[in-house]
């Protein structure tokens, strides 16, 4: 779906006609937050608050610590923030705001192609006097003055808040029409643009075989700002109260202008990571004064785009109109309806109707009239007796990486072989289960296999047999740990890389003569974590004829980045689904297998594979934690403290990640920090790219960075890095531990996490440990009530909406 482009706003006048509030609108002064959140975490008493004003300025906090933890944690519950001295927390976004910033303003000077259709327009109205012949310089002047006086006329006609449109005329009315005719259902989604209704998404493959979509680039890491940049940023952000540590970040996400552009439009500040509204609004009372207010269209753009990010940390790709409406209300915007249509109009979001329809009512006829003026979105839906249409809003970035993703799907569907002869490879096979799908995989492009960890010997197994025919066969997991048991699963190192690994092109067979991937059967394991970004430039990456088969266990956690791939393409039936029979042995998998029904049973474990701890409040659930990794699980399991790992609800708290990083630190690798707060020997978790983390061991320190040991690998963080993208790993989250596996684990479960707890999180946690799983409980009967519940649907995504629509 295409969006009309900044500057090309229907019905609203040029930049000149900017809404400027009277002086008596103020911007509302900053809060003390949206409520208490766990950084990355699932929210709870433990997590962080929020970031503070600058005292005495009403500008931006000190930037957050800049730590991996929330990078690698984009939790559905959500992340916030939290305020120390250091610097952004860039860790808190997954990439940054994507096209937040452009430079542009809204108060200089009228585009020259709206300048000469207001000059027509002008001479137009006085066609009827027949004016006396003018000279062309004397014609160029009344122009200008005619001109002037309209941008003057307008600029007076905006100086009040408009009142729910009703001062709106022409263009601008027809389009909150439209708006309120696509929620009530009477209208397609489409009547919000100018251009031609976009195509709907190809299912079938033309002939010859066609050219692929062109998919998303992999978010790239800032560059570094120019020191002039950087200067020049740190200028304005003190006249605005801000603080000099948000310069650097802010040249990096706006670019060369950001000066420029920050002090055109100082809520361009929100793109900036880490930065809350309240802190962008006391920066741009500092630098506008009474120029701004509430329903300044500046603020209410960025609101929006903010608002959007902030959902996609969640994972969300697209949220509900009206959540976005309601968000606006709660930060004092007056009219949230003209603040969702401007943001439309400006590009800053794109506006779907993700409903399966095609846009005909029950006669057979067109989408009808706007809803009448007054009426509540939906209520002609309602007089129909049609279910009110749901609207949603969503950021380019990720609308183009869902659509390219459905299109790619539907061409490794339609393109591989459909009837080779696997079968002597499929009579072969360990089980039945690996049989059924080497079967499925024979006859379909696309495949969806899942099992939990034992299940993981299918995968394995179809690749040693697509491998015997001759075939490159190939399978990609989630982390360095995921890929050296698959490796070990098959007995060939050479099948199993990393995902990122193979998109880099560090790992795997490189590319062909045409740029894709050179397999011909990718098997990606691990496949929840996927997220939609990621999965769309994997698909992009495969040839014709290559099949696919996406594998994981559907019960644990999401991806870090937005999206629900996986769970996607279950839901759409998109394509066959096997489902391992073959179950997680032992204690632990027992327990595990419970969970994820709604169960949590006693299970026997005669050699101590479960062992329950209670503890009275965070206080004894750190010292019960470090008692078991330092000592008791080494003396009863025969398994050291570098081979258990710690997973707790949050980062923040009393007994959250960082907490009881620290008091295992001091008890396991005491030492004085002179490497950055690390010292030889010390577990680290280190976050190359958002939603990644890589486990691994602090060697040394030099000039050159921090030198790592993950899983045998050499690693050299910068030292500029190392404060936003390592963190002491003895304690990790449940999110940054998907797809990894320990031979004893310790779950950590305060009184005041409660609130963080779902059955995803409670069944990734506890299906980490191979060996032995020891739960330090705290939380009482919230346990057995949050494996009870049952799971929702917390992320919105448009992608099974996609997959589901049929070729038109």
């Amino acid at each position: 779906m295409t969006a009309l482009p900044r500057g090309e706003t229907p019905g609203s006048p040029a930049a000149d006609d900017a809404v400027v509030a009277p002086p008596s609108a103020d911007v509302p002064a900053p809060s003390t937050g949206d409520g208490t959140e766990t950084e990355g975490g699932a929210p709870g008493p433990t997590g962080a608050g929020d970031t503070e004003p600058a005292p005495g300025t009403g500008g931006p906090a000190e930037a957050t610590d800049g730590g991996p933890d929330d990078a690698a944690d984009g939790e559905p519950a959500g992340a916030a923030a939290e305020a120390t001295h250091d610097g952004p927390d860039g860790a808190d976004d997954s990439d940054g705001p994507d096209d937040s910033a452009d430079g542009t303003t809204d108060d200089g000077p009228a585009e020259p192609a709206e300048a000469a259709e207001d000059t027509a327009d002008g001479a137009g109205d006085g066609a009827d006097a027949a004016p006396a012949q003018l000279s062309e310089a004397e014609a160029e002047l009344a122009a200008q003055r005619e001109l002037q006086e309209r941008i003057e006329k307008r600029k007076a006609e905006k100086a009040g808040p408009i009142a729910a449109g009703g001062k709106l005329s022409g263009k601008a009315a027809d389009l909150l029409a439209a708006v309120r005719a696509v929620e009530s259902g009477e209208q397609s989604a489409t009547s919000f643009f100018d251009s031609p209704a976009p195509a709907a998404p190809r299912r079938t493959a033309p002939e010859p075989a066609p050219a692929r979509p062109r998919a998303p680039e992999p978010a790239r890491a800032p560059q570094s700002a120019s020191p002039q940049a950087v200067a020049a940023t740190a200028a304005v952000l003190a006249d605005g109260g801000a603080p000099a540590a948000l310069a650097g970040p802010a040249a990096e996400t706006l670019g060369a202008q950001a000066a420029d552009a920050l002090r055109v439009d100082p809520w361009q500040l929100l793109a900036v990571p880490g930065v809350r509204p309240e802190q962008a609004d006391g920066f741009a009372r500092a630098l506008l004064g009474a120029e701004c207010g509430p329903d300044d269209e500046r603020r209410t753009a960025a609101l929006v785009g903010w608002l959007l990010e902030r959902a996609a940390l969640r994972g969300h790709t697209a949220l509900d109109a009206s959540e976005v409406r309601a968000a606006l209300a709660e930060r004092s915007v007056t009219d949230p309806d003209a603040a969702v249509q401007h943001a439309v109009a400006e590009g800053v979001v794109l506006v779907f109707q993700d409903d399966g329809q095609d846009g005909q009512d029950h006669d057979g006829q067109g989408a009808g009239a706007p809803a009448e003026s007054g009426e509540e979105p939906g209520a002609g839906a309602e007089r129909a007796g049609q279910e009110p249409v749901q609207v949603l809003l969503g950021l380019d970035r990720y609308a183009l990486a869902e659509e390219s993703l459905a299109d790619g799907l539907a061409r490794l569907v339609n393109a591989c072989e459909k009837d080779a002869d696997w079968t002597e490879a499929a009579s072969a096979a360990s089980s039945p289960s690996a049989a059924e799908l080497i079967r499925a995989v024979a006859a379909h492009g696309l495949v969806a296999h899942t099992g939990g960890e034992a299940a993981r010997a299918e995968p394995a197994a179809l690749i040693t047999a697509a491998r015997a025919l001759g075939l490159r066969a190939l399978g990609a997991t989630h982390s360095a740990d995921g890929r050296r048991r698959l490796a070990a699963a098959t007995g060939a190192p050479e099948t199993a890389v990393t995902l990122a690994g193979l998109l880099s092109g560090e790992q795997g067979p490189g590319r062909d003569e045409e740029g894709a991937v050179a397999v011909d059967l990718l098997v990606v394991l691990d496949a929840p974590q996927l997220d939609v970004e990621t999965a769309a430039i994997l698909v992009e990456s495969l040839a014709d004829g290559t099949r696919l088969v996406l594998s994981g266990d559907p019960g644990v956690l999401g991806s870090a980045g937005a999206g629900r791939v996986f769970a996607d393409v279950l839901a759409a039936r998109a394509c066959p689904q096997i489902v391992s029979r073959t179950p997680d042995p032992g204690p632990i998998g027992e327990l595990v297998s419970g969970i994820g029904i709604g169960e949590l049973n006693q299970v026997e474990a005669p050699g101590k594979e479960v062992v329950i701890v209670p503890v009275r409040d965070a206080g004894e659930a750190v010292h019960r934690t470090v008692q078991l990794v330092a000592d008791s699980v080494p003396r009863a399991i025969g398994v050291p403290s570098s081979d258990t790992q710690v997973i707790t609800v949050g980062h923040g708290g009393s007994a959250g990640t960082r907490a009881l990083n620290a008091a295992l630190k001091q008890r396991l690798n005491p030492g004085p920090g002179r490497f950055g707060g690390f010292d030889p020997g010390d577990r680290v978790a280190h976050v190359p790219a958002p939603g990644r983390t890589e486990p691994g061991v602090v060697v040394s320190a030099d000039a050159e960075g921090l030198h790592l040991d993950c899983a045998g690998t050499e690693v050299v963080v910068a030292q500029e890095r190392v404060e936003s993208s390592v963190r002491h790993g003895w304690a990790l989250s449940a999110h940054q531990a998907a797809g990894m596996r320990w031979p004893a684990v310790v779950v950590v479960l305060p009184g005041d996490a409660a609130q963080g707890l779902s059955r995803s999180w409670v069944y990734t946690a506890f299906s980490r440990g191979e060996r032995h799983l020891s739960v330090v409980h705290g939380v009482d009967q919230a346990l057995p009530r949050a494996v009870a519940q049952p799971p929702a649907q917390d992320r919105t995504t448009r992608l099974r909406t996609l997959l589901e629509t049929p070729a038109r």
